[in-house]
């Protein structure tokens, strides 16, 4: 028998729906962390559905380093305006601010990252192996392995999020569309620097 206060805990730590919830401890018979994991599946899979959704609110907010030389400015977008005056909203958009500042992307993702720029970076790791003997199948690879390690660091949603070392940036966004049951997507950012 599920407890009302099994419930709740579960709640409190998901921000899932009550009935869902609810159906998730049953599913489990109990385990809260396969609940965990069912709520996480059924999220993903909702906000999968919700991407060819128009994003019309949201946010930009700010981070400015203590410094005073550093900061950044990200547009953070959602279906709602309910969604977009919500608390944990706005503080995503913060901590994605807080993100851009401290490790400083270059593109959102690795599709927006412009064509004469892969090329070049290809053309550079191509002439590291010239003269190698190495097999051309097996340099593409290695130079399709280089420029994925360059995403991580050059593209804001393949980053690792800095408040929390499990995550990269879009399973943040995956998640917060999965919470707040509508699409949230970052549509822009900027970093300026003294």
């Amino acid at each position: 028998m599920i407890s009302a206060q099994d419930v709740s805990k579960l709640r409190e730590e998901t921000q899932a729906p009550v009935m869902e919830c609810k159906r998730a401890l049953e599913e489990a018979q109990g385990d809260f962390e396969k609940a965990k994991m069912i709520l996480k599946k059924k999220g993903e899979l909702r906000a999968e559905k919700k991407q060819e959704n128009v994003t019309h609110n949201g946010v930009i907010a700010s981070y400015v380093h203590a410094n005073n030389k550093v900061g950044a400015l990200v547009e953070l977008r959602c279906e709602t305006d309910f969604v977009a005056n919500n608390s944990e909203f706005k503080t995503l958009a913060h901590d994605l601010a807080l993100q851009i500042v401290a490790l400083n992307p270059q593109y959102l993702s690795p599709e927006t990252i412009p064509a004469e720029e892969l090329e070049r970076r290809k053309e550079e790791y191509r002439k590291e192996f010239e003269g190698s003997g190495k097999k051309p199948e097996m340099i593409e690879k290695i130079i399709q392995g280089k420029l994925d390690k360059d995403f991580q660091e050059a593209c804001l949603l393949e980053q690792t999020f800095v408040k929390d070392e499990t995550k990269k940036v879009k399973d943040l966004i995956k998640e917060a569309t999965a919470k707040f049951g509508e699409k949230v997507e970052i549509v822009n950012f900027c970093r300026l620097e003294i």
